[in-house]
């Protein structure tokens, strides 16, 4: 193998530019030329391939988004488009390719993949939605601004005695609202993955109020429904004074933490050794701790669940 190529796909999140250093400087350090695509798979479909040096991802590491940029390409998604990517990266010699993204970024890798171009994914997303691996990339960060977020809401939420819905990021998984939901206190979490009844967040707001608290923080991941529904809902039946905060876009940006970068760092290296090990088709991610190498079939069909013990912990301290 002497020629690969790396690109970021889906939504961005913090840690993708450290996998995008690692994949170039392991590249090079096994001999290898070394191209980047911006702007994802309409990049690929465009064929701007930009030959990648040491010098061209210095001083990346500690900066969120991605410096190769990403896209939604609704042409990649038909067999056309697939096989158009396909010959552009022969075209250019292109040997392996590295995927950093999500659940959809991959499902176009494993296109790629029995097309005959052996690809490896990187999974990098905020939401934590990705199976067969222990953390995604950006996940950590995302968690780290949302909690942020939510002590600085509960500084104003005391002064104030007020009830606050906060809004997270995870439409089918809601990771981020448990772990900050956990970390943060709230008084409730809501994920799309379990099913809730707002009497049942009615009854411990009224419970709150028999004790004597003044104030409580309710987090929503925005797949189990809209912050500023939730809030006026519960303001309606309970009389309380309840504000609605969307955190919104905010989650996706900023440093990487350290944790994201080291893991960033990790996949990005193996990723091209699984390609200089004859693999394709393939997520490199880690489990239990340890690097592996999953087939992107068994990702797909590896039901991914929120964490149980978590959750019920979360209710039994909000109590």
């Amino acid at each position: 193998m002497r020629k690969i190529a790396v690109l970021t796909s889906g939504g961005d999140a913090p840690g993708m530019n450290a996998a995008v250093r690692a994949v170039v400087r392991t590249g090079i350090y096994h001999g290898l030329e070394v191209f980047g695509i911006p702007r994802g798979y309409q990049g690929l479909l465009n064929g701007t391939l930009t030959p990648m040096s040491l010098g061209s991802v210095a001083d990346i590491i500690q900066r969120g988004g991605t410096i190769l940029y990403t896209a939604r390409c609704e042409e990649f998604k038909s067999e056309q488009g697939q096989q158009r990517g396909l010959e552009v990266l022969r075209e250019n010699g292109i040997e392996g390719l590295v995927v950093i993204g999500g659940d959809g970024s991959f499902r176009g890798a494993e296109r790629l993949a029995k097309l005959g171009m052996p690809t490896i994914g990187v999974p990098a997303t905020i939401d934590n939605d990705i199976a067969c691996c222990d953390l995604t990339i950006g996940f950590d960060t995302a968690v780290q601004t949302a909690i942020e977020a939510i002590d600085k809401i509960r500084d104003t939420a005391t002064s104030h005695d007020r009830t606050f819905v906060v809004e997270v990021m995870g439409r089918h998984a809601g990771d981020i609202a448990l772990h900050v939901g956990l970390a943060g206190g709230a008084e409730s979490i809501l994920i799309p993955e379990v099913p809730f009844n707002l009497e049942t967040v009615i009854h411990k707001l009224e419970r709150g109020v028999a004790r004597g608290k003044k104030h409580s923080i309710i987090v929503v991941a925005e797949g189990a429904g809209r912050g500023m529904e939730i809030g006026k809902y519960l303001q309606e039946h309970t009389g309380l004074d309840v504000r609605v905060t969307v955190l919104g876009h905010i989650q996706r940006g900023g440093p990487p933490t350290a944790r994201d970068r080291v893991l960033a760092s990790q996949l990005g290296a193996f990723a091209v050794e699984l390609l200089l090990a004859g693999e394709g088709g393939k997520m490199a991610g880690r489990q239990d701790g340890r690097l592996c190498a999953v087939d992107f079939e068994t990702v797909f069909h590896t039901p991914r669940k929120p964490d149980g013990y978590l959750f019920d912990l979360a209710d039994k301290l909000s109590i």
